[in-house]
């Protein structure tokens, strides 16, 4: 069964959203680990699970079960992106700081808020996810880092190697500055953590929520 659910974007990939340079995001697969392989051949359209292959030691060896478990996002999904915003409450009216120019002031006095507090009522960009994956962040081509919105100088494309180098350390710097300091050993770029990989498509506000 599909759900809407919300989803928090920065307002630098809320502004590559709205230009149509976002097309995937990666979030954290915390059911994994060292010793706790996902396994996406397993996904279960109705129950919404995956698997996960529990081993007894780091090289996978020795298996010791076979899991199922939940997955946050599916195909199909409808997500609701949730972004720094504020209200103008005499007129009723949302307002959005990726509309702004950097360090732009909200409007009439107001006061940013944080994306986390944005009601569904106040969204504005609604997303059908068209595919959900599984993979190590470090796997990510230079492809990988255009789709996730991260532009890189034109010149760069002289060079592949300078492109990917040059996308892959401004995707770095977006991952870890959304990790918690005390889980960047954890979740950081460099620990290469399992991630979803979740792509859509913009798609119109579902008659449901209307």
């Amino acid at each position: 069964m599909n759900r809407i659910k919300s989803i928090l974007f920065n307002t630098d990939m809320v502004q590559a959203t709205l230009d149509e340079r976002k097309m995937v995001t990666r979030r954290i697969c915390k059911d994994t680990g060292e010793r706790c392989v996902p396994d996406m051949s397993f996904y279960n359209a109705d129950k919404r699970t995956f698997a996960v292959h529990n081993y007894a030691d780091i090289f996978h060896t020795d298996q010791i079960s076979l899991a199922e478990r939940a997955c946050p996002i599916c195909p199909g999904d409808i997500l609701y992106i949730r972004e720094t915003w504020c209200v103008n409450p005499n007129y009723k009216e949302f307002y959005y700081r990726a509309d702004r120019r950097i360090g732009t002031p909200a409007p009439y006095g107001l006061k940013w808020k944080p994306s986390i507090h944005m009601p569904k009522k106040a969204a504005r960009i609604w997303l059908k996810v068209t595919d959900v994956r599984v993979e190590r962040l470090q796997n990510m081509t230079l492809d990988d880092f255009l789709k996730e919105g991260i532009t890189v100088r034109p010149e760069a494309f002289n060079d592949p190697e300078t492109a990917y180098m040059q996308a892959r350390r401004m995707f770095k710097q977006l991952w870890d500055s959304t990790i918690r300091k005390d889980q960047i050993y954890v979740y950081g770029w460099d620990a290469n953590p399992w991630v979803w990989v979740v792509e859509f498509e913009r798609c119109e506000k579902p008659e449901s929520e209307r």
